[in-house]
């Protein structure tokens, strides 16, 4: 029966395994070089057959970076309309509860389309939880609120689009998850990416506090 280690070979059995924030680079050795030496000098047929299967798969990873960006700017599109929807939550709650607006400038810095922001990504998703999490805080200190129409339009809202997040970043994770197993499948792909330098993305992760809510106990 295996263990499963961490990196320092610590024992990871029983212990919660968090979304690694560490890209890893694929690379080849030098018996991969020899590999292609020995099909052309060898058998030069497979050495022409291999160079269309690379340039195959040159077009696969190239496709599959096009996916991941159009994934990735769906959560990010749907992260700016949460955030508008939680500004004017902040707004009505304006004179009841006190809001960092620093936060709120941070998350309106940050821009849609940048494919190898994986982990600021994450950073902003954290926020906008967080966010999220204070604002229903007041809305349960506050009843007279639960009576505000906009109010409560906006929760709603806030919440369809909690759930469009959480498919969107389904499919993202699909995405990045077939782009890090396939830089490291030996010998096309990952001679590929270890040509072009590729690295393993950072899926999307949900935030500290999310996670700690769904170990709670509801009933």
């Amino acid at each position: 029966m295996s263990v499963q280690l961490d990196e320092n070979n610590v024992n990871l059995e029983g212990k919660d395994v968090n979304v690694i924030n560490q890209s890893i680079t694929a690379k080849v050795g030098f018996g991969s070089k020899l590999f292609e030496i020995f099909l052309w000098i060898l058998f030069i047929i497979p050495g022409v057959i291999f160079t269309f299967k690379k340039i195959k798969a040159d077009n696969y990873f190239q496709q599959l970076q096009q996916k991941i960006q159009k994934n990735a700017s769906q959560i990010d599109n749907y992260m700016e309309q949460r955030v508008v929807v939680l500004k004017n939550c902040a707004k009505i709650l304006d004179k009841q509860a006190d809001f960092e607006k620093s936060v709120f400038e941070n998350i309106a810095k940050y821009r849609s389309g940048n494919a190898n922001d994986d982990q600021k990504r994450n950073e902003v998703a954290t926020q906008i939880e967080d966010l999220s999490k204070s604002i229903n805080i007041a809305f349960e200190n506050y009843p007279d609120l639960k009576a505000h129409e906009a109010f409560e339009n906006a929760m709603r809202q806030n919440y369809q689009l909690q759930l469009e997040i959480t498919a969107a970043r389904e499919l993202y994770n699909d995405t990045i998850n077939a782009w890090n197993r396939d830089i490291f499948a030996w010998p096309t792909k990952m001679i590929v990416a270890a040509k072009h330098g590729y690295k393993t993305r950072i899926p999307f992760s949900i935030s500290a506090s999310v996670k700690e809510e769904a170990r709670g106990t509801f009933f």
